[in-house]
């Protein structure tokens, strides 16, 4: 048993419910100091009192307090763990405020129609662009604080915000997501078995990989998953996804469309929403349209506002169930075992975004890959799994040099790196167009982008 503490930033948003319920269910943290920091403390408060309700039924003793400051959340942590979504404080995530629809509907008017808009693109690159400074203001306080702890975080874009910290902070970074967990239990599906029945390896970075190995009881059922992928009719929102793995010769691994056509031109090759391939152009076509100034809300109805908000979470939080502590790690993210295993110096094979540092020996050591590695209490050590196949090879090589220069223009608000990224993503348009994209995407969020000041 390990008794740590744990800092929860961004604790009022919508991914500590469940974290909060893994934690709370895992034995070797029983005892540990819970702390949540939230721009709104109201919120975080309403997420400790549902951390004290999952604790209390767990039985694990855990101590869960909101804290007004993020200076008394991070002192003396042994873990910090964030969810932030780079659009100052609101009530709901990233998705649909003004800042991200901004994202979205600015580059639509270049003739660049995004999807999901957090991974790539212009969109990926704003969310990135604000997310930094707010970062590395955390990464100062913890050198300050608790300088060997390890942040851990769940935020988009995964790869770049991870790059950011590691190459601009001196503090261990992890990042998690449940994609690949989400894409071999789609491969087991197809195969009609059990997701822990199988042995995958992967390449490839945050929403985008594809399996190189998959077995079975010991028995190589790659060919059988291609022979079930060649003959399959694929369904809505996975046609783009089967069309490249019979291409390629490989399954792709994350099998949502919507993300991986991110990874393509093929958003800025049509000419109306309505022509996206494969079926993408049912997103609401409203989305790419210049949303209408933001009303200026009086005192009183914006109180009166946040108050139903804030009802509304404290009745979602009041429905909130602790999680099954049996599921395997295979089936998610299982935050509160991948802490204890670090805190206790338990060895186990966990899926992390973290350096490549000679994982895929033909990609450079400082990308961050989403990998298999080995927990110990030093932390997590990547699984060698040999090279990437030259088509991917080369689709990573782009990607990343893409993450770098996202990477280095947030923390240092040069705006020449965020032009060369944007020329150099699928999604390019040339450049005195994407020149005037950018200015406008910049000042669509200059109050949440201190470095471009």
């Amino acid at each position: 048993m390990a008794s740590v503490k744990i800092a929860c930033l961004g604790a009022g948003g919508g991914y500590f419910p469940g974290a909060l319920g893994d934690i709370a269910v895992t034995p070797g943290l029983a005892g540990s100091e819970v702390t949540l920091y939230d721009l709104d403390l109201d919120k975080a408060e309403l997420m400790a009192k549902l951390g004290r309700r999952f604790t209390a039924q767990a039985g694990t003793a855990l101590r869960v307090r909101a804290c007004a400051d993020l200076a008394d959340a991070l002192d003396g942590a042994s873990f910090a763990v964030s969810a932030i979504g780079g659009s100052g404080a609101s009530m709901g995530n990233v998705y649909g405020t003004a800042v991200h629809n901004a994202d979205i509907a600015i580059p639509a008017k270049y003739g660049i129609y995004q999807l999901i808009g957090d991974t790539g693109g212009p969109a990926g690159m704003m969310m990135g662009l604000r997310s930094i400074p707010v970062y590395l203001g955390i990464c100062r306080e913890m050198e300050k604080r608790c300088p060997e702890a390890f942040l851990v975080n769940h935020s988009n874009p995964m790869a770049v915000l991870c790059r950011a910290l590691t190459k601009h902070s001196g503090i261990r970074v992890i990042g998690i997501c449940h994609g690949v967990q989400n894409s071999i239990e789609r491969v087991a599906e197809l195969l009609g078995v059990e997701p822990e029945e199988l042995e995958a390896v992967w390449i490839g970075t945050n929403h985008y990989y594809w399996f190189t190995r998959l077995r079975r009881h010991g028995r190589d059922v790659y060919p059988e998953v291609m022979a079930k992928t060649v003959a399959r009719q694929d369904p809505p929102g996975q046609v783009l996804t089967g069309l490249l793995s019979r291409a390629y010769g490989y399954r792709l691994g994350y099998y949502s469309d919507d993300h991986t056509v991110e990874f393509y031109p093929f958003l800025a090759q049509v000419r109306d929403p309505a022509e996206m391939p494969y079926g993408l152009g049912g997103h609401a076509h409203a989305r790419y349209a210049m949303p209408e100034p933001e009303r200026e809300m009086p005192a009183a109805e914006q109180e009166a506002l946040r108050k139903r908000q804030l009802q509304q979470l404290s009745e979602e939080l009041d429905k909130r169930v602790l999680p099954d502590p049996s599921r395997s790690a295979i089936r998610g993210e299982m935050i509160g075992t991948l802490l204890e295993a670090i805190a206790t110096g338990r060895r186990e094979v966990r899926i992390v975004n973290i350096p490549n540092d000679g994982v895929v020996s033909n990609l450079p050591d400082y990308a961050i890959l989403e990998v298999e590695a080995v927990t110990d209490s030093g932390g997590l050590r990547g699984i060698r799994v040999g090279e990437a196949p030259l088509a991917l090879a080369g689709l990573l090589h782009k990607r990343i040099a893409w993450q770098e220069l996202v990477a280095d223009a947030g923390a240092t608000g040069d705006r020449r790196l965020a032009l060369q990224a944007l020329l150099l993503d699928e999604m390019a348009i040339p450049p005195e167009k994407a020149a005037a994209m950018l200015d406008e995407l910049l000042a669509a969020s200059r109050h949440l982008l201190p470095q471009f000041a």
